[in-house]
C-alpha cells in the first residue's frame, strides 16, 4: 500500500506575506506567520522603521521556511548541552567500562555475533567520551541524523513525531546499562529504510535482511516495519523471513547463546538476559557515578563540597566521601560530620560488579596496599558483565605492576593500551621506563611522585589479608612508615567505627606525636569526649552514629 494512501499529502506555506488561498496549510508555519505578522504590525506603529518592518518581515520569511531545520538544531543544541554540562560524569562512566582497540582482529572479534557492527561502531564513539565535551558533540550529532532520517519516512504534517525515536532512546539511555549500539543500530536500521526500493528491486531483501541482521541485530524490526507501511501487506513476507533468519542464525551460528537474547539483542543492554529499566535519570544512582569521576580526577574539594549539600546513604558514597577526606587531610576532623555506614565505611569488602569497589580499590592504591589496589582492579574489569576490558582498570593494574617490580607482565597489558586512542600516549611513556636499562628504569619510577611514594610506603614483604581485621592492617602500615599519614587516619577512624574504646584511647597518642596537628582534630576531641561521658554529650556527631549503629 503506498504512502499516499494512508497519510494524505499535505502542502507547505512557503510565503508569509502574500494572501491566504484556500488551501491545506501547514498548521505550525500557519500560526507562525501570523504571529510574525502580528510582530510587524506592532513595530511599525511603535517605531515608525521600515527598516525595522523589512527585517522583521525577512525574519519571518526564513523562520517561516526553515522552522522545522529549527528545531532540529535546537534538538542538537540540547542534547550536546545536556551531556557536556548535566552529565559528562555519565559519558565518563560509560568510557571506563569499555577499551576500543584500534586493530582488524578487534573488529572482527566485535563482527562474530549478531549486532556486532552496531556494537562496534557504538563504541568507536564512546571512546571519545575521554574528553565528554567530544562525546557530547558526537552524540548530539548521532540524536540529530536519526531524527532527520525519521523525517525522511514521515509525511510533512506528521514531522514533530520524528522526535520520537531520539527522545525515546534518550530516556532509555539513563539507565547506565543502555549501550551506545541501541541508538546507533536504531539510526543504521532508519537509512536502511529510507533507500527506495520498488519494482524488482523488492526482492534485494532476501539478501538485505540476512546481513543487515548480521550487522545491527534484532533493531531491524524497524526496517521491517517501515517497508510494511510502504508497500502494504504484499510485503508481510520480509517479517517470516527475518524471524526465520533469527532462528538460523541461532541454530547455525550462535547456539551457545540463549535464544531469547539472540532474539532481542546481544549487544545492546551491558547486563545479559535483562532489559532497560524505564526509571530515567535517577539521582542517587548519578550521584554515585558523579562521585566516582571526581574520584578519577582527583577533584577532592568537589566531592567533600558536594557531599555536604547531598548524601547518598550507602556504602559507595561513605567510601567516597572518606577517601576525598583524606587526601586534604580533613578525616579526623570531620570524618563523622558526614554519613558512615557502619566498619565498612572506609574500605567496603570485595563485591562481585564493576562499580561498588571503586572507591575502595583507589583508597587501596593510595594507601600503599598496592596488591589489593590490583585485585580489585583485576576483579572490577572481570566483572564487567558484557566481557569488555577497562581503559581506567587496565591503567591502575600496570601502575600497581610498576610499583611492585612485575615489568614483564606490564608489558602485556602496555601492549594493549597501546592499540586504543586516547590511553596510547601514556603508555608509550611507561614502555619508555619498562624497556630502559635496570639502573635508569628504577631511577626513573623512584623519581615519579606517585610510583616512588607508594614504594617507600607499601609492604615490602608479602602477608595474609584478612578484611575483618583491617585496622590491625592500617596500624601495621604506619609503623612500616610514619610518615604515611594517611594509615594513621585510617587506622584511627577504623576503630572508631568499630566502636573499639579501649583501642581508640591506647593509640590516641599516635595521632598526637605522629598527626602532625598543632592540636587534636575536632572529630577525635569529640569521640574522645563522647567515650569519656558514656555516650551522654548532647550534639555529639561520634555520639549521634553510635546510637545509630546501636539501633541496628
Amino acid at each position: 500500500m503506498p504512502w499516499n494512501t494512508l497519510f494524505p499529502p499535505m502542502e507547505r506555506c512557503v510565503s508569509f506575506v502574500g494572501r491566504m488561498r484556500s488551501i491545506r496549510w501547514d498548521y505550525a508555519s500557519q500560526t507562525m506567520a501570523q504571529l510574525l505578522r502580528r510582530f510587524c504590525f506592532c513595530s511599525n506603529n511603535l517605531v515608525g522603521s521600515k527598516s525595522v518592518s523589512t527585517f522583521a518581515k525577512n525574519m519571518a520569511i526564513l523562520l517561516t521556511r526553515y522552522w522545522k531545520w529549527g528545531l532540529t538544531i535546537l534538538m542538537g543544541i540540547g542534547v550536546f548541552l545536556f551531556w557536556s554540562i548535566g552529565y559528562p560524569h555519565a559519558l565518563s562512566y560509560q568510557e571506563q567500562y569499555q577499551l576500543f582497540l584500534w586493530t582488524t582482529d578487534y573488529f572482527w572479534e566485535r563482527l562474530s555475533i549478531a549486532g556486532g557492527f552496531a556494537d562496534w561502531l557504538g563504541e568507536f564513539i564512546v571512546q571519545f567520551y575521554y574528553y565528554p565535551w567530544i562525546g557530547a558533540v558526537l552524540l548530539a550529532i548521532l540524536f540529530v541524523v536519526m531524527q532527520r532520517l525519521a523525517v525522511c519516512l514521515l509525511p510533512s504534517r506528521w514531522y514533530l513525531l520524528s522526535f520520537m525515536p531520539p527522545i525515546l532512546l534518550w530516556w532509555l539511555m539513563g539507565d547506565v546499562n543502555v549501550l551506545l549500539s541501541l541508538p546507533v543500530a536504531v539510526t543504521l536500521a532508519l537509512a536502511l529504510a529510507c533507500v527506495p526500493l520498488r519494482g524488482r528491486l523488492q526482492w534485494v531483501d532476501v539478501v538485505l535482511i540476512p546481513v543487515a541482521w548480521w550487522l545491527t541485530g534484532p533493531v531491524l524490526w524497524l526496517y521491517v516495519i517501515v517497508r510494511l507501511l510502504q508497500r502494504g501487506w504484499r510485503n508481510l513476507w520480509t517479517a517470516g523471513w527475518l524471524v526465520a533468519v533469527q532462528v538460523m542464525g541461532y541454530a547455525w551460528l550462535l547456539p551457545q547463546w540463549p535464544f531469547q537474547m539472540v532474539m532481542t539483542g546481544l549487544t545492546y543492554y551491558r547486563v545479559p538476559m535483562q532489559y532497560p529499566h524505564l526509571h530515567g535519570y535517577e539521582r542517587d544512582v548519578y550521584e554515585l557515578i558523579w562521585q566516582d569521576c571526581q574520584i578519577r580526577h582527583e577533584q577532592w574539594d568537589k566531592i567533600i563540597k558536594r557531599a555536604g549539600q547531598y548524601e547518598v546513604k550507602t556504602t559507595f558514597w561513605s567510601n567516597s566521601v572518606n577517601l576525598a577526606l583524606s587526601q586534604k587531610r580533613l578525616l579526623a576532623d570531620r570524618m563523622f560530620d558526614f554519613y558512615q555506614s557502619g566498619d565498612d565505611a572506609l574500605i567496603m569488602p570485595m563485591k562481585r560488579d564493576m562499580t561498588s569497589n571503586l572507591p575502595s580499590a583507589e583508597t587501596y592504591y593510595r594507601l600503599g596496599l598496592v596488591n589489593s589496589a590490583q585485585r580489585y582492579m583485576f576483579d572490577i574489569q572481570e566483572s564487567i558483565l558484557n566481557g569488555k576490558k577497562s581503559g581506567r582498570c587496565t591503567k591502575r593494574i600496570i601502575e600497581c605492576m610498576l610499583v611492585n617490580g612485575h615489568y614483564k607482565s606490564a608489558l602485556k597489558y602496555i601492549d594493549l593500551l597501546e592499540k586504543s586512542l586516547f590511553y596510547r600516549g601514556w603508555a608509550k611513556e611507561v614502555r619508555q621506563i619498562v624497556t630502559a636499562d635496570a639502573k635508569t628504569r628504577e631511577q626513573r619510577i623512584n623519581a615519579h611522585p606517585q610510583l616512588g611514594r607508594l614504594r617507600q610506603i607499601r609492604f615490602k614483604e608479602d602477608f595474609l589479608y584478612s578484611h575483618s581485621e583491617k585496622d590491625k592492617i592500617f596500624g601495621l602500615l604506619f609503623m612500616n612508615n610514619h610518615d604515611n599519614k594517611m594509615a594513621l587516619d585510617y587506622f584511627i577512624g577504623e576503630m572508631l567505627l568499630r566502636g573499639n574504646v579501649q583501642g581508640v584511647m591506647q593509640y590516641m597518642p599516635w595521632a598526637q606525636q605522629y598527626g602532625g596537628y598543632r592540636m587534636m582534630p575536632l572529630g577525635y576531641q569529640d569521640a574522645v569526649q563522647c567515650i569519656q561521658k558514656r555516650g551522654d554529650l548532647p550534639g555529639s556527631m561520634y555520639g549521634a552514629y553510635v546510637k545509630r549503629m546501636m539501633r541496628r
